[in-house]
């Protein structure tokens, strides 16, 4: 399998608490202007490029990419530096406080937001022209702003969509999967009365997925207002709230959803336990290699959201530290990493979305060959849902305590240790007094 993240895994990067008291203070000056840069060999100009974990998967492609545009740019040298997914949070921390950073890093807009409150990145408003900006799906560029600024320019993307075993729906009576979270309850009851299984898992455990939290915000909830406080101890919120304590208290989910992360939904799905999972397209080729037979009776249909029609997507981008010494040279490369042409070929490659519109409405995305395999409708279904898909979770400080202060209340409520009205007023609660 690709070592390109699945949304989940990009959504908890992006989740992670992250202690930024100690990152030295970045000022608040005009953009630097172009210098001499780095020097490298031939007193070239020296882009240092940071990724996360595309080696050795996408070496060739990265090291034919830089060639050309080295080519195209003589007086520019690129040094790509790959970095484990594991190591990259405290790289780039270490390497911002201490000035050091690279010219170029490849983020998500989450954990790049968290640094561009400290006026880490270079703004991109008045150095990329609205005609470029206008390339980008206009809810992916917004993605990466914080307080009305650009500080990331979008790079490829993963949304999930439902995949089900169709086998399990027919023993169930079930003619088609569920598009809305209600018709998933409803479902899930028939489901579990025909077959005794369940008809889908997700994760209530707080450092996992935000799966869950998402669908807050499909169910038609504000998670904090203006201020950043709650905002979602309203009839709405309390709905959601029911919802989950429901599926949970009815048996319609199972008991580990309080303790097990979404690595246990992939299991159960491949196991013939559950008939839905909730995943990005990328897992029908690790469902084909572990569960050939389950993989035979898959298919694929749109993401399950709530009254707001809400698809999640999730974002990885590239951002420019304000402190680079070849500004001019590291947007030049940024742009030319993401343009139509480039996102495009990486997209088919790496088995991913890209983030421009010329790109997203290329007949790969667009129409299924012939002889369509389940990955190559999933591709289509997934392409189709960047009309409505967007970050969920909105860009915030402490956006992790956040996750937790509404999971381990609702965990409560689903162990009947609260009722719902005292789980959601005490994380609303939580979240407002939090330090």
């Amino acid at each position: 399998m690709s070592r390109i993240k699945t949304w989940r895994q990009i959504g908890i990067f992006g989740l992670l608490g992250v202690c930024l008291s100690w990152l030295v203070s970045c000022g608040t000056g005009a953009p630097p202007t172009a210098s001499n840069g780095s020097s490298a060999s031939g007193g070239k100009q020296e882009v240092e490029f940071w990724t996360m974990q595309l080696q050795p998967d996408f070496t060739d492609y990265f090291n034919k990419l830089i060639a050309q545009f080295e080519q195209d740019n003589p007086t520019v040298k690129i040094r790509w530096v790959d970095v484990p997914w594991a190591d990259m949070q405290r790289k780039i921390l270490t390497a911002v406080s201490a000035k050091t950073a690279p010219d170029v890093v490849n983020l998500n807009p989450d954990f790049a937001s968290q640094l561009a409150q400290r006026n880490a990145w270079l703004t991109l408003d008045e150095t990329v022209s609205r005609e470029v900006r206008d390339q980008y799906l206009p809810n992916i560029w917004k993605a990466s702003t914080l307080n009305d600024k650009s500080f990331g320019i979008p790079w490829y993307l993963t949304t999930r969509v439902t995949i089900y075993n169709t086998d399990l729906l027919k023993q169930a009576g079930v003619s088609k999967p569920p598009a809305t979270y209600a018709e998933l309850a409803a479902i899930a009851k028939q489901i579990k009365d025909k077959t005794g299984k369940y008809a889908f898992f997700t994760t209530f455990v707080p450092e996992d997925s935000g799966e869950v939290l998402e669908s807050f915000v499909q169910m038609g909830v504000d998670l904090v207002d203006a201020q950043g406080k709650a905002a979602f101890n309203t009839p709405k919120g309390k709905a959601a709230f029911q919802y989950w304590v429901d599926m949970y208290k009815n048996g319609l989910m199972p008991k580990e959803a309080l303790t097990e992360g979404h690595r246990h939904a992939i299991d159960l799905y491949q196991q013939g336990q559950t008939a839905i999972l909730a995943s990005g397209a990328e897992f029908l080729n690790t469902i084909a290699k572990n569960a050939p037979t389950i993989a035979k009776a898959s298919a694929s249909a749109p993401q399950i959201t709530g009254e707001t029609g809400k698809k999640n997507v999730a974002v990885m981008n590239v951002v420019i530290p304000k402190d680079t010494d070849v500004p001019e040279a590291a947007l030049k490369f940024a742009l030319f990493v993401t343009n139509d042409a480039n996102q495009l070929s990486f997209a088919k490659a790496a088995n991913v979305l890209p983030s421009t519109v010329k790109a997203l409405q290329d007949s790969y995305f667009q129409a299924a060959p012939a002889n369509a395999t389940s990955v190559d409708n999933a591709r289509i279904i997934s392409a189709k849902q960047m009309q409505d898909a967007e970050v969920l979770i909105p860009a915030m400080k402490d956006v992790k305590q956040l996750q937790k202060v509404v999971y381990d209340n609702l965990q409560a409520a689903m162990l009947g240790q609260k009722t719902v009205d005292q789980a959601i007023a005490d994380a609303a609660d939580q979240w407002n007094q939090r330090a």
